[in-house]
């Protein structure tokens, strides 16, 4: 009896551990969804006058809000495809080939994912300044992919891990050219790996600030027009587009973890067959 007691009061410790982890974790977004359905009309917007829908209307009203966020779209698939292309040949350069310096370059590598933000924004900002960027979209997707570049290439690295050279080899013998082989063999190898670090940088593009402030211009980003907002208090029209943004990234997921596309293409291949 005193063994059962121990485990049960262990289990019930257990669920409260975790209750209280997630709800640290999911509170704040609970009351951003909650305040986009809020229907006060005073500033700070912290009041609750009851439900409505208006918001989510007025949201399309607001052009400035709508610009912000089409900015930051565009700069971060911009900066996505950037980043994913030269983290990928980066790391198969690195992977196959051999040089003086190899191992400085691979110790680099880690300074932007370390370096604080505020001194790698100055940075930036200086180094656009010297060579003549003008700050706007241009600078902004190349500082976005300057910080996600060393990301992808931790992620193709590991794909590389265990790489067998040898499906290249017999590509190449049976008539393929190396660039041939590289899309056909190598690149459907490095795919996950690629596509991990991708979202990654996709997600540290929409997600950033600090870097953003100091390099953006003119140009407003939707995380720079949320921090202008708060000093006068986040509308709730902002925490509806959040709301729409995280339903929308639920949505990926989902549909990420069913397998949706698979079996959408393994449909597809059966009624073909038939």
């Amino acid at each position: 009896m005193t063994k059962k007691r121990k485990k049960r009061g262990g289990s019930i410790l257990s669920v409260i551990y975790c209750a209280l982890v997630y709800l640290f974790l999911f509170l704040p977004i609970t009351v951003v969804v909650a305040n986009s359905f809020n229907a006060t009309t005073s500033k700070p917007y912290l009041s609750w006058k009851g439900f409505t829908l208006s918001w989510y209307v007025k949201l399309w009203e607001n052009e400035s809000l709508l610009e912000s966020f089409g900015n930051t779209m565009l700069i971060a698939i911009a900066s996505t495809i950037l980043a994913a292309c030269v983290g990928t040949l980066a790391a198969v350069g690195m992977y196959k080939y051999k040089f003086r310096g190899k191992s400085v370059i691979d110790a680099l590598l880690y300074i932007p994912v370390v370096i604080p933000e505020i001194v790698l924004g100055i940075s930036l900002l200086t180094l656009f300044t010297n060579i003549h960027v003008p700050r706007g979209h241009l600078s902004l997707i190349i500082a976005h992919a300057t910080f996600s570049i060393p990301f992808v290439i931790f992620n193709v690295r590991a794909r590389l891990s265990g790489y067998d050279n040898s499906i290249e080899e017999a590509s190449m013998d049976l008539g393929a050219n190396r660039i041939a082989t590289f899309l056909r063999v190598t690149l459907p190898v490095l795919a996950p790996g690629i596509g991990g670090g991708a979202l990654l940088a996709f997600t540290l593009s929409i997600d950033d600030v600090i870097v953003s402030y100091f390099t953006n211009g003119q140009v407003k980003t939707f995380p720079l027009k949320v921090m202008e907002s708060i000093k006068s208090g986040v509308s709730p029209d902002v925490n509806a587009l959040s709301t729409l943004i995280l339903l929308g990234t639920i949505l990926l997921v989902v549909l990420t973890q069913s397998d949706l596309p698979g079996k959408l293409r393994a449909m597809a291949a059966e009624r073909m067959g038939k």
